[in-house]
């Protein structure tokens, strides 16, 4: 048998050709180490996206990764252009970024010019359609016409045409590909993936889609049937010149951060220094002394010097602004952070081991997340910005794929479903139900499921799921370089204005080694500055350890708490009964699907109250290596760590987090108003929409006022102790129009409607928003009238402008109390009088359904059933499949417990109900009560018309 041909693949697109490539970078590595390729080239269009993935993927196949990337010009010509070396990669880089920053976000614009000024860079260049005269004029030596041949009709004749080109241009002919996919089997979903980016049906599509699927990574028999010899031999010369590895790039931090005459080693020391002055100003402990000491020399070695400078430097243009902002991550709790003032955790109250977070043994680079008000954080990005260039900072990338719901509703456009069709399968679609479609939701949908067309669905929905559909930008991670960036990675637009992300995630950059500073966003440091604002406060302000917000949080009293408002948080703190600071970050730490998952938390919880000893597998360390325990015991210590370790929260983080949780629990103990208020003018944020937070400050004694356009402000404040409801929450009504009314209310009050649209310049539409959120009451009375009002109002104009108000209107007769409440929850988000199940008690009564403060007397055991408005539904990304549901009515929340064989029963009930009714078992655990579910009705047509909308599972 003669032998295998070497060959390598030179033109080559992954699915990060978003839409024409139909696998994984990984799969097509994989796939070109199976069939013994001597090497791939990744050259997916105008993109690196997807090469670190293919680095990764190489490393562990062995298999040679040519860097690449093809190029089409304005002109329709067709390159594909191969990196060399170092200089070349970047060369490559930078003339992607260039055509990316022209184009608008996806696309992108190069010309022959862009292509001439890259020719003396060491780039080889494959011709796959154009001018070979004007190619091998610009890459004397370095450039080849593909010859790609896919089994078509006029194979003989194309190769002959590429022949004689050859001889013309004088540019050899190489073999490739233009592979698309690792498999053929891949064909329907490439053929769909093709339908979607064109926005055509299928059957529609033509000539556009590829004839057959030999597009795929041929095997080197087949090769060698298609391709005479030398042009297969050539794909290996083409490869042997090809030297470059990601493994080069080297990242270098801005050096301008460093004063001239300074080094970075001694500067750092020299902030720490004063920064720990400040911080002790009574003298610095030893133990923090010492653990300075230790940081510093650990992070001179490893020459990190710079990173902590640049976290630094964004922190202190934040506090200089008077922008909120708290240090957590890995090397965040250090002592070396606090004396910075990246970091609010006292080193002498944490024992942290510094290398857990930072060692030369592990090679891995620090992190340190930075959470700045969510409303704030765009200014510290405009900030970096402006400080080092577009073309030496960017955002990380976060790369977008595709899930169940925008798969089905992509491809079922794609196969021609009708519109109606494809929104019930999409809607049918829950998170936990995987990548695929499965046939019961289809039937759930009132469709066929052995509908052939429906099948094809079914089938390339599970392919689909997980490739990626687009970049958008990262929450918050900059990449900041002392060169320019774009010789280490492309650089695009964003889709926001003012952005630019490069072509990589956070997971790539940490695959290469490579630094970023996370600027991250957070709305509970908002809430928590626009608290201590208004009471005039700072957070070193608030004392420590008081027993009053313990006792509080022991009691589960933390709607609007963070990170403890969540049910499984609420479900731990009457029986982890934190009573310090330690607690809380154990508290935080330990509600993970981690610990869960590993079975850590009961036993924690049982030895902590004393139910169980505290037992240890032996005396000394040593022993721990010598397996001399019980299978079970390494069993469970290895499911632990495993969980841990997947999915574990780290104390760093942990502590960090439980100082805001602290300072937000203080807050809503002694200042609830404020508190209720700072957080209604962070929204959205938290667990809780507005109308569970405004019921829950009343309920500690807070007096709510609604919104009035004749004492409101934008923002909700405090007014004589009570809270006033801001224009802000009148849904409709423009920021825009309630700075115009309150900078006219404060020439004087307003006198009537007609006053109040004259002075403010109010058009009709704001008018009627303010009407419908009852915020003209003091003028014009109820809803109805003041509705009437503003209808009869007319614009006036000239010398009218001031002429005389009209006379008084007809009266109508009020709303009653049902429609109040309806019309508040449309405008508002929710009502400041009675709860609507107040209204429908007598029926709920009825259908023996009891109010939430009867079945928190029932005893443990005790069967019950209960109705309440759905307000929050949650699933923990746990193996049990349990949702956990809270449901509202005019006496309290009940906590309902769904398991999973229940929820594939009644999943219809449980996520479409606005209004539940419950029925099952009582479970008590202490103070904790949930009503375990056995059966669930949806009784949502009671509320007729009322818009109550829940927070489900974020």
């Amino acid at each position: 048998m003669a032998c295998l041909p070497d060959y390598a693949e030179l033109h080559c697109l992954s699915n990060f050709s978003f839409l024409r490539g139909a696998s994984h970078p990984e799969e097509l590595v994989g796939r070109a180490a199976a069939l013994g390729y001597a090497a791939l080239a990744l050259t997916d269009e105008c993109s690196l996206a997807g090469m670190v993935r293919a680095h990764v993927a190489a490393r562990e196949h062995q298999l040679k990764l040519i860097v690449g990337a093809e190029l089409r010009l304005e002109d329709g010509t067709q390159l594909a252009l191969l990196a060399t070396d170092r200089r070349s990669y970047g060369v490559l880089s930078c003339l992607i970024a260039t055509g990316r920053r022209r184009g608008k976000k996806g696309s992108y614009a190069l010309a022959r010019a862009d292509i001439e000024a890259c020719a003396a860079s060491g780039l080889l260049a494959l011709l796959v359609a154009g001018d070979g005269h004007w190619l091998a004029a610009h890459f004397p030596g370095r450039a080849w016409i593909a010859a790609e041949l896919h089994c078509g009709s006029n194979d003989r004749a194309r190769l002959d045409a590429l022949r004689e080109l050859s001889r013309a241009c004088g540019l050899p002919l190489v073999a490739s590909g233009d592979v698309h996919m690792h498999l053929r089997s891949r064909r329907r979903l490439q053929d769909a993936l093709t339908a979607i980016r064109l926005g055509t049906p299928l059957e529609r599509c033509g000539r556009a889609l590829y004839p057959n699927a030999e597009r795929h990574l041929r095997a080197r028999v087949r090769l060698a049937q298609l391709y005479p010899p030398e042009l297969l031999a050539e794909t290996q010369a083409i490869a042997e010149r090809c030297a470059f590895s990601l493994d080069e790039l080297r990242y270098e931090y801005p050096e301008e951060l460093v004063p001239q005459g300074e080094t970075p080693a001694g500067w750092l020391a020299k902030l720490t220094a004063e920064g720990l002055v400040q911080r002790f100003p009574c003298g610095v402990p030893a133990k923090v002394r010492a653990l300075v000491e230790h940081e510093l020399r650990l992070i001179a070695e490893l020459r990190y010097e710079a990173f902590f400078l640049t976290v630094h430097d964004v922190v202190r243009f934040a506090r200089a602004q008077g922008i909120l902002c708290q240090g957590r991550g890995s090397a965040a709790n250090s002592a070396v952070c606090y004396a910075l003032g990246i970091t609010e955790v006292d080193p002498a109250r944490m024992a942290t081991l510094f290398e857990r977070f930072v060692s030369k043994e592990r090679d891995e680079p620090p992190d340190i997340d930075v959470d700045f008000e969510h409303q704030r954080r765009e200014e510290v990005i405009q900030y970096l910005y402006a400080k080092y260039g577009r073309e030496r900072a960017a955002l990380a990338a976060t790369v977008i794929c595709y899930r169940p719901r925008s798969a089905v509703r992509d491809l079922g456009k794609a196969l021609g479903l009708a519109q109606e069709q494809v929104e019930r399968v999409a809607r049918s679609l829950a998170w936990w139900d995987g990548r695929r479609v499965l046939p019961e939701r289809l039937a759930e949908a009132g469709l066929d499921p052995a509908n052939p067309v429906l099948g094809r669905l079914v089938l390339l929905t599970g392919e689909l799921v997980g490739f990626p559909r687009h970049l958008s930008q990262h929450v918050g991670g900059f990449v900041i370089s002392r060169g320019p960036l774009a010789e280490l990675v492309p650089i695009e637009n964003a889709a926001m204005p003012g952005r630019t992300v490069i072509q990589w995630d956070k997971d790539d950059l940490e695959a290469l080694g490579l630094l970023k500073v996370d600027v991250l966003a957070l709305g509970m440091l908002s809430a928590i500055r626009r608290a201590l604002d208004s009471l005039g406060m700072k957070m070193q302000d608030i004392p420590a350890e008081d027993p009053a917000v313990y006792a509080m949080v022991q009691k589960a009293d933390t709607i609007g708490v963070f990170q403890i408002e969540s049910r499984a948080q609420m479900s731990m703190l009457p029986r982890l009964r934190p009573a310090s600071f330690y607690d809380l970050v154990i508290e935080v730490a330990i509600v993970r699907p981690g610990p869960i998952q590993g079975g850590m938390v009961h036993p924690y919880l049982r030895r902590r109250r004393g139910l169980e000893p505290v037992v240890y597998p032996s005396e000394a360390v040593k022993n721990v290596l010598e397996r001399g325990y019980r299978r079970e015991f390494a069993e469970g210590l290895y499911r632990q760590i495993l969980g841990f370790g997947e999915y574990g929260f780290p104390e760093s983080h942990s502590a960090s987090f439980a100082l805001l949780v602290y300072v937000s629990a203080w807050l809503k103990c002694h200042h609830p108003a404020a508190f209720c208020a700072a957080l209604l003018n962070s929204q959205p944020m938290g667990f809780y929409a507005p109308a569970q937070l405004v019921q829950d400050a009343q309920r500690h004694g807070v007096t709510v006022l609604p919104p009035d356009a004749g004492a409101s402000d934008w923002d909700c404040t405090l007014q004589a102790g009570a809270l006033r409801l801001g224009l802000r929450m009148v849904g409709g009504l423009s920021a825009a129009a309630a700075g115009r009314i309150v900078a006219a209310r404060a020439a004087g009050p307003f006198a009537s409607v007609e006053d109040l649209a004259r002075r403010a310049a109010l058009e009709r539409r704001d008018l009627r928003c303010l009407a419908q959120g009852g915020a003209l009451a003091a003028f014009a009375g109820h809803r109805r009238q003041a509705h009437w009002a503003v209808a009869g109002l007319r614009a006036p104009t000239g010398i009218l402008r001031e002429a005389p108000l009209g006379e008084p209107l007809a009266q109508l007769p009020a709303p009653g109390e049902g429609e109040d409440i309806v019309a508040d929850y449309a405008s508002l988000g929710l009502t400041l009088g009675r709860h609507p199940l107040a209204l429908l008690r007598e029926r709920l009564q009825r259908l023996q359904l009891m109010p939430a403060e009867a079945l928190r007397e029932r005893p443990h055991g005790s069967l019950a059933r209960a109705a309440g408005l759905v307000t929050c539904r949650q699933r923990p990304d746990t193996a049990s499949g349990v949702v956990f549901v809270t449901l509202e009515d005019e006496t309290g929340t009940v906590n309902v417990i769904v398991w999973r064989d229940l929820v594939e029963r009644q999943r219809r009930e449980l996520l479409g109900a606005r209004l539940l009714g419950v029925e099952g078992a009582i479970e008590r655990d202490g103070e904790v009560v949930h009503l375990i579910a056995r059966r669930l009705t949806d009784h949502s047509r009671l509320l007729g018309s009322l818009l109550a909308r829940s927070r489900d599972f974020h």
